[in-house]
């Protein structure tokens, strides 16, 4: 073999290592970018959901099977796709409502189903402790159930397969609740050193929830928001046997 020959190998070698090594990075920030703007639809749908959720409970004595099913269906084009299918624009509305009225969302992690809720609505306004059976004040200006205010918490599943791990993980650690510092997924020849630097205050119920679905490889974002209306019919007892609406944990 040649001199020159020898040189181009070497060189077709180099390049092939710098390929192998720049690859995830490049694989990463393509995906990356795709998962964040979806993640950015998410966070404007949910402010959206969360306004749709609060008006049914206005209308509708804080009913929240009225609050959930407005929401599931205010969110649903941040996390089910309309192209595939036949059939109408409203039937398939209506089969996508069919299928995540229950407020849960079922995925396939590491080639197990796994299932979580989609929203937790938690209401801040009226108190279930102060609300009568039949709110006599309700037209009173100094009535304490007038207003509606909720809290929602969009649990927005990442689908975009390898962005979804490394932003989950990359989450965790800088919110404080996990470290990772095993090989970097972006730069295999070095180990990631993912720790916190600004810790979150995420309540213990969220921060639990969170890394049970990571541990499970249900890779999900909580989304906040939060919405207030005046009441337009009187709240009533039967809706308020709990403050905040299944699964919502009542800790929040």
């Amino acid at each position: 073999m040649t001199p020159r020959a020898r040189f181009k190998q070497g060189q077709s070698g180099q390049a092939s290592v710098e390929a192998a090594l720049s690859l995830p990075l490049v694989v990463f920030l393509m995906l990356g970018t795709l998962q964040l703007f979806l993640m950015l639809q998410g966070r404007i749908m949910a402010e959206y959901a969360a306004f749709r959720a609060v008006r049914s409970g206005s209308v509708k004595h804080g009913d929240c099977t009225a609050m959930t099913h407005a929401a599931v269906l205010a969110l649903m084009p941040s996390y089910h796709s309309f192209m595939a299918g036949g059939g109408s624009p409203a039937q398939k509305l209506g089969q996508a409502f069919g299928r995540y009225k229950d407020n849960v969302y079922r995925s396939s992690a590491r080639g197990n189903p796994v299932e979580g809720a989609l929203v937790w609505i938690l209401r801040d306004s009226p108190v279930a402790a102060t609300v009568p059976t039949e709110d006599q004040n309700f037209d009173q200006a100094d009535s304490a159930n007038r207003r509606m205010e909720i809290r929602l918490v969009y649990w927005y599943p990442l689908k975009i397969p390898f962005a979804d791990w490394v932003i989950s993980r990359m989450t965790l650690a800088r919110w404080g609740l996990q470290d990772y510092t095993a090989q970097d997924p972006l730069t295999p020849v070095r180990r990631a050193n993912w720790t916190a630097e600004n810790p979150t205050s995420l309540e213990g119920a969220i921060r639990a929830e969170l890394l049970r679905r990571v541990s499970i490889g249900f890779y999900s974002m909580p989304i906040h928001a939060s919405a207030s209306l005046r009441m337009m019919t009187p709240v009533r007892q039967r809706h308020f046997l709990t403050q905040n609406c299944a699964p919502a944990p009542e800790v929040l």
